[in-house]
């Protein structure tokens, strides 16, 4: 388990965006590659977004499952190497300049060939696996399945109905009558198994990336949504635990209320929790998430932290989130029940946003760090609280996050008494404004610092991962190795190593 109490910087970057040929990046040979190189430059966290599969506008945050692994994450390598496929065949490889684009995620292309491969893997799986890995296979389906048979019963009726919703599916399905759900697993046996064997090879692959980032001290950063989706394995399963009709349809939903950057509020249609529910069965659904979420990480951030002390209850029938009211959430409770099962828990909280005295009272109360970002820092004065000499030790700084512009970009729209406090306090101007908001953040007093890959290697907004409100062109940004070079790596090094939070050696 990571000491959330030790001076450390890390890089945020997604797996997606990785190098690689397959059309996103993945967990194959890059990933390990990557780990050397954060190794190199002093880094010690690689933070992630949810690795969960993507959902509605490609996003992470709209999963069907919070428990399962992405099967675009899942490296084809690996597949190739154990004799489960050949080596694939790019896409209108015959044209000129075809294939993928190494610089950007086309999911419309990408996810119907990937999904292809990984059909093609199983398949070899089933004829040539050796006993070994058929036995950890079963072993592994067994120990996960208290998530497990529900999600992948799901995708089998998912693509049964066409891509259909849940709530659109037969009769007996959608009320999940006995009978029904006996039948569809024997009908739908091979379709089970084979989203069975995409999350096995998810999990070992994710398993042994962990491992060797754990091996080189470094230490990975999950994130986990507080909301699941509408129309999710876990909504399905347990429709119970949500604020449902007759008709599985939400009668109220998340969201955030207005403020100045969005008038009308924001309304994100997720169900919202019945808390009562959930406490009546002290927080089971809850404690196995967090439990399946370090499996795959040493340390995670909650999503909108928040709230866990108060959110924001819309009825279905606003259009927008004007009408909505502040409901408790379940507050300390949860995280205590959690506690007692789990022990420890390594949990940052993203506390951005409308945060009143009962979110930083719970906050504190659980003793996770909260979040500062240097992005934010320069529209006040010298009170403002994400300027470095307002940070307590107990904190996570960001020079920004996936939601925000690049450090170039944010300086290319920032307002002139914007540029001139931040180039004052920075003493830094529009050529190195992302170095010098990299050393604020390192010299600060908060034990963790993070850097989004594309401040390290001054990118301009044009490689934002995602601009929220937004549903097109998000979640698309992936780098390649030509665009990093040297010099990145060593400056962080020094930085790093200068502020406390890497190697000393690596200060020359």
């Amino acid at each position: 388990m990571m000491n959330l109490n030790q001076r450390t910087a890390g890089i945020l970057l997604h797996i997606t965006s990785l190098p690689g040929p397959h059309g996103i990046g993945d967990l194959g040979p890059a990933a390990y590659q990557f780990v050397d190189w954060l190794a190199a430059s002093g880094q010690r966290i690689w933070q992630l977004l949810p690795t969960a599969p993507i959902g509605p506008a490609d996003s992470p945050y709209q999963s069907v499952s919070a428990f399962a692994g992405s099967p675009l994450m899942v490296a084809l390598e690996p597949l190739i190497e154990r004799g489960w496929m050949l080596a694939p065949v790019l896409p209108d490889t015959e044209k000129a300049g075809s294939g993928f684009d190494p610089h950007k995620v086309d999911y419309a292309r990408v996810v119907p060939w990937r999904i292809a491969q990984l059909r093609e893997a199983a398949a070899g799986f089933d004829q040539c696996a050796t006993p070994q890995a058929r036995t950890a296979f079963a072993d592994w389906c067994t120990s996960e399945n208290y998530w497990l048979d529900d999600y992948t019963l799901f995708m089998a009726l998912e693509t049964a109905h066409s891509g259909k919703c849940w709530w659109d599916w037969d009769a007996g399905l959608r009320k999940r009558e006995p009978a029904a759900l006996v039948t569809a697993r024997k009908q739908y046996a091979s379709e089970i198994a084979f989203w069975q064997f995409v999350q096995w090879c998810f999990d070992v692959q994710l398993g042994e990336i962990k491992k060797y980032a754990n091996g080189r001290g470094i230490s990975i950063m999950g994130d986990l949504p507080i909301f699941i989706a509408h129309h999710s394995a876990d909504c399905w399963a347990r429709p119970d635990l949500y604020f449902l009709d007759d008709q599985f349809q939400p009668t109220v939903i998340a969201g955030v209320p207005p403020d100045s950057m969005a008038p009308e509020g924001q309304r994100w249609g997720n169900p919202l929790y019945r808390w009562d529910k959930m406490a009546a069965e002290n927080f089971k659904w809850w404690t196995l998430r967090i439990k399946r979420a370090l499996q795959q990480a040493d340390v995670f951030r909650i999503d909108h932290f928040r709230g866990f002390a108060g959110y924001w209850e819309i009825p279905i029938t606003c259009p927008t989130a004007v009408e909505g009211r502040w409901v408790p959430g379940p507050g300390k409770a949860l995280f205590d029940a959690i506690k007692n099962e789990l022990g420890n828990l390594p949990i940052i909280a993203e506390d951005l946003g409308l945060i009143t005295p009962d979110v930083v009272e719970l906050r504190l109360g659980c003793g996770f760090p909260g979040m500062k970002i240097l992005q934010f820092a320069f529209g006040g004065d010298a009170t403002q609280e994400f300027l470095p000499h307002n940070y307590d030790r107990n904190t996570v700084v960001y020079t920004g996050t996936h939601d925000n512009d690049t450090v170039q970009g944010w300086w290319a729209a920032a307002t002139e008494r914007e540029r001139v406090f931040a180039g004052t306090y920075l003493a830094a101007g529009p050529h190195d404004i992302q170095w010098a908001m990299i050393r604020a953040a390192c010299n600060s007093v908060a034990n963790m610092a993070v850097f989004p890959m594309q401040d390290v290697l001054g990118l301009d907004g044009a490689h934002r991962m995602n601009l929220p409100g937004t549903i097109v062109n998000n979640w698309t940004w992936r780098f390649t190795w030509d665009m990093v070079g040297a010099e990145p790596g060593r400056v962080l090094g020094m930085l790093s190593a200068a502020s406390g939070r890497g190697s000393f050696a690596l200060l020359k």
